[in-house]
Parts: structure tokens; C-alpha cells; sequence
């Protein structure tokens, strides 16, 4: 029997905010771009190295943040991590050096960034279990329409009061959502009284056991199913993250107007929540396994037409395409490691996941943006990113339950 109203609906819709903002501001940077280049003559690798920093502080912060949730929920995490963020935007809009772009982008954004995914993700699968593959990509539809709205919202700002004055709207507006957002979360359901799910009965016979003791940190870190995941986020990260900093500047250099290129951003971040919502649905029915190896292969897909795109259309073609698999990736990986390892060490161990992932979110948009100065085409780099997308299939292919353990497929 289910109680009327559950209070994790209020954990999903507040993650669903968080999401939706945090990420909907990170996908804007790719808009700053020309106006940066056009103040201050810096260079595309000098520009994505802050973003790539701001990916690595993401990271290292993430793992310690995942931790703090285990311990301590998420609530005084998330309040720390959003003043960091709305900071962070604010004094953008007094940038005037590259030290201070390092600093207030790729420090403080950075921070605020570690918990949106960790934090939220993290305590949803701690509140769902039956559920939670649909749960957790109904929060990460949030994050589709943050890049979904964020970007055009933001290409009228700029073009009606300037980019100065964009980053304080941004700055004050993230700020707000974000800590009232965090207000909300709660650990677990146990904190409240309740039991996952909104039952009212201890749920017994289907293997729920073992997803709440899990697997402990020090034998997960150990096993080749653990960094076979961390490998594919890796991959993930390093292929999403150079197209969201790099998408916009290489569709002006085809050609595009502004306002056009931001769509195809917008565009990405739209279909992708179509991709999350239908990847976590199927992540309940199919698995982790089998939900990750239709995303690499939608990604290939993608990454095939970016590389023939030539006109408008096919650029929008690979955007949706490519929005597929961005939204089915970031929604089915943390369900994966529960799946894997169920949620005792769910935080840290997602943690550790995601902080390989920044490590090619960091490396990704610095190297593409050099070999842009290089080559003055990004052609080479959708070749390599192709490479990886191949790779990080054939890893997943291989990956296997863990011996001894109840993975529920």
C-alpha cells in the first residue's frame, strides 16, 4: 500500500531544477566564445582551457562531494555548491584577464558544478527503487531543458544588453533557484520516516536487500566491472563536452548566424530530453548494460553526420541524433553503478565515476581547441572523437555482472 503523496516527488522535482539550471548555464559558454575572442584576442585553446579546468574542478570536487552525501545528505552541499555558482556568474561579468577567466570560470563554476549530478542522482536512486531508472531521467529531462532554453535566452540577452550585463542576470537568477532548490532535498526516505517507492511495507523477496547494503567502496575499486564504467565516462565525457564547448563556434565558421548556431545547441539540449526520459524507462526494462550500448551506438551515429555536415539541416539532423544519446548517457550511468553496486557507497563510488569522466571532460575541449589553432578546422577532432565513441561500445559490450551479486537484469 502507497502513502497519497510521496515526499521524493519533491526530491525529483527539486533535482529536475537543479539540473535544468545548472547545466542550461554551462551549455551558454560556447555562446561567450566569439565575444571573447572579439574583446580580448585570445585564442579558441585559451578560452576552452577554462571550461576544461572548470570540468577537472568539477571532478576532483565531485568525489568529496559524493562522499559528504553519503554521510551527511545533500542539502548544505548543494546551498556551498550554488553560492559558488552564482558567484562564479557574477564576477564573469567583470572579466577582464585570463587568470580571472581561470579563476572565476574554471574555480568557482567549477565548485559549483561538482554536485548537480552526484548530489541529485545520488539521493533520487536512494529514494527510488522500482522506479528508478524513470525517476532518474525524468531529473535529467530537467537538464534537456535547461540546454534546451538557457542558450536562446541567453543569445537575446547578449544581443539586446551586452555579454557584461548577461552574466549578472545569470549570476543572480542561478543563485536564487539553486539554494531554494536545495532547501528541499532530504538524504533518504529513512531520514523522514518513509520507505523508498512511498510504500508502507518492507518490500522483501527481489533482491532490494542487496541494493541498499551494496557493494563496499574498497572491493568495488577492485573489480574491472567499476573501471570499465569509469573508462566509458571517460569516453563520455571527453566526446559530450568537446561538442557542447565547440558546436557553436564551428557552426559560425560554417557559416551560420548566431542566433541559428545557438539553436543548434538548444537543439541538442531539446531531443536530449526526449533521450533521457525514454532511456531511463528503458534502463527499467533492459538494463544498464543495454541501455549504455544504445547510446555509443545513437553517438556514432551522430558523430558520422557531424563529420559530412555541410548545410544547416544536416548540422540540426546530427544535433538531434547526438541529443539522443547526450540525454541517455547522463541518465543511465548512475542507475548502472546501483544496478552494479547497489547504494551503500552509491555517492562515492558514482563520484569516482564521474571524476574520470571530467578527466576527458577536461582534456576534450583543450585539445580540440588547439588543434583548431593548428589546423583552422575541426575535422581532426570529430575523427578522434568518432574513435572513442568506437571504443567505448566495445567496452561496454564486455562489461559483466559482478560475480556473486544480485544485479536485478
Amino acid at each position: 500500500m502507497r502513502a497519497k503523496y510521496f515526499y521524493g516527488y519533491n526530491i525529483v522535482a527539486a533535482s529536475f531544477i537543479i539540473q535544468g539550471v545548472s547545466i542550461g548555464a554551462m551549455f551558454t559558454y560556447g555562446i561567450f566564445f566569439k565575444e571573447f575572442q572579439t574583446e580580448f584576442g585570445w585564442s579558441r585553446a585559451t578560452i576552452s582551457g577554462a571550461s576544461s579546468l572548470a570540468f577537472l574542478v568539477m571532478g576532483v570536487a565531485g568525489i568529496f562531494a559524493g562522499r559528504l552525501n553519503d554521510k551527511i545528505g545533500p542539502r548544505v552541499l548543494m546551498v556551498i555548491s550554488g553560492i559558488s555558482f552564482g558567484l562564479g556568474y557574477l564576477l564573469m561579468s567583470n572579466l577582464h584577464a585570463q587568470w580571472q577567466l581561470y579563476l572565476f570560470y574554471g574555480v568557482l563554476i567549477g565548485v559549483g558544478l561538482s554536485t548537480h549530478d552526484i548530489i541529485t542522482l545520488s539521493t533520487v536512486v536512494r529514494w527510488f527503487v522500482r522506479r528508478r531508472g524513470m525517476m532518474s531521467g525524468i531529473v535529467k529531462v530537467g537538464t534537456g531543458s535547461g540546454q534546451l532554453l538557457v542558450p536562446l535566452i541567453v543569445t537575446a540577452f547578449i544581443a539586446t544588453c551586452g555579454w557584461r550585463q548577461s552574466y549578472v542576470i545569470m549570476g543572480v537568477i542561478v543563485l536564487v533557484m539553486l539554494v531554494a532548490a536545495a532547501l528541499v532535498l532530504r538524504r533518504d526516505p529513512q531520514s523522514m520516516g518513509l520507505l523508498p517507492d512511498g510504500r508502507r511495507d518492507e518490500p522483501c523477496g527481489d533482491g532490494i536487500g542487496f541494493m541498499e547494503r551494496g557493494v563496499p567502496l574498497k572491493r568495488a575499486i577492485r573489480t574491472m566491472q567499476f573501471w570499465t564504467i569509469c573508462a566509458a565516462e571517460f569516453i563520455i565525457f571527453f566526446c559530450i563536452l568537446t561538442i557542447v564547448v565547440h558546436i557553436v563556434p564551428h557552426a559560425t565558421d560554417m557559416g551560420l548566424p548566431p542566433a541559428t548556431a545557438a539553436g543548434v545547441l538548444s537543439m541538442i539540449g531539446g531531443v536530449s530530453m526526449f533521450g533521457r526520459f525514454l532511456m531511463g524507462t528503458a534502463n527499467d526494462r533492459i538494463g544498464g548494460k543495454r541501455s549504455l550500448v544504445i547510446c555509443f551506438i545513437m553517438l556514432l551515429c551522430g558523430l558520422v553526420l557531424l563529420q559530412v555536415a555541410s548545410e544547416a539541416w544536416v548540422l540540426f539532423l546530427f544535433a538531434a541524433v547526438y541529443g539522443l544519446a547526450l540525454g541517455g548517457f547522463f541518465t543511465v550511468m548512475s542507475p548502472t553503478v546501483a544496478e552494479l553496486f547497489g547504494i551503500g557507497s552509491h555517492g562515492e563510488l558514482f563520484g569516482i565515476a564521474v571524476f574520470i569522466g571530467t578527466l576527458g571532460g577536461s582534456i576534450g575541449p583543450l585539445l580540440a581547441g588547439r588543434i583548431f589553432d593548428v589546423t583552422g578546422s575541426y575535422q581532426a577532432v570529430f575523427l578522434v572523437l568518432t574513435g572513442l565513441a568506437v571504443l567505448g561500445l566495445v567496452l561496454i559490450t564486455m562489461l559483466r555482472p559482478l560475480g556473486g551479486t544480485r544485479t536485478g537484469r
